[in-house]
């Protein structure tokens, strides 16, 4: 009776183990996929103000209403790098085409590869927001030392004056934010560079 019960139960600690090992292999999954996983959630649903993708902006009108777009830039911990707009804000008129440049800084002393995700706020303005050219959802490689330029080629629909939740916007935040596309490891600081660091301190 004894022998059975220890069989039953070494059987039951298998199962528990092989059933942490596949969630943890999951989850591990997940989070490899989790930014190809989150562009096509906002693609399909329009969640976080999803821009739209057009390949020019033929046939729009100019108006002369004025919209001003913010430019946000943020980095995971993971990639130390610096990220960040030329500018900081641009005003525009609604249906003009502009381009604003964005910077990543790689001083970490190794190659690193970062792919962005992006949100639009007020998210009623998303769909209005389009993009002729973006660095969202590709990934980003910066070798160590090195400075990359990322063009935005943007304009507001000037649709925006027609929709009863949009009409009153003057200020749409673009958004971006990096995250490693795989496993990134930083270099430790030498001893000498700490002291170096605390002697200016």
């Amino acid at each position: 009776m004894n022998s059975q019960n220890k069989t039953a139960n070494n059987a039951g600690n298998r199962r528990v183990v092989f059933l942490c090992l596949f969630l943890v292999a999951g989850m591990g999954g997940m989070a490899y996929a989790a930014v190809p996983l989150y562009q096509l959630f906002c693609q399909v649903t329009g969640y976080g103000g999803t821009t739209q993708r057009t390949a020019n902006s033929e046939g729009i009108p100019i108006l002369d209403r004025e919209i001003t777009v913010r430019f946000d830039a943020n980095t995971a911990p993971e990639l130390g790098w610096n990220f960040y707009p030329a500018q900081r804000s641009v005003t525009m008129k609604l249906g003009e085409v502009k381009t604003i440049n964005y910077f990543i800084d790689n001083d970490t002393g190794v190659e690193l590869n970062g792919m962005a995700t992006f949100n639009v706020t007020p998210q009623s303005a998303g769909y209005l927001f389009n993009k002729m050219e973006c660095f969202c959802f590709t990934e980003t490689k910066v070798p160590a030392g090195e400075k990359l330029e990322m063009p935005v080629v943007f304009f507001v629909d000037p649709e925006l004056v027609d929709e009863e939740e949009t009409k009153d916007i003057q200020t749409i935040t673009l958004s971006y934010t990096f995250y490693p596309s795989k496993k990134e490891e930083l270099p430790v600081a030498s001893s000498n560079t700490e002291a170096k660091d605390g002697a200016g301190g």
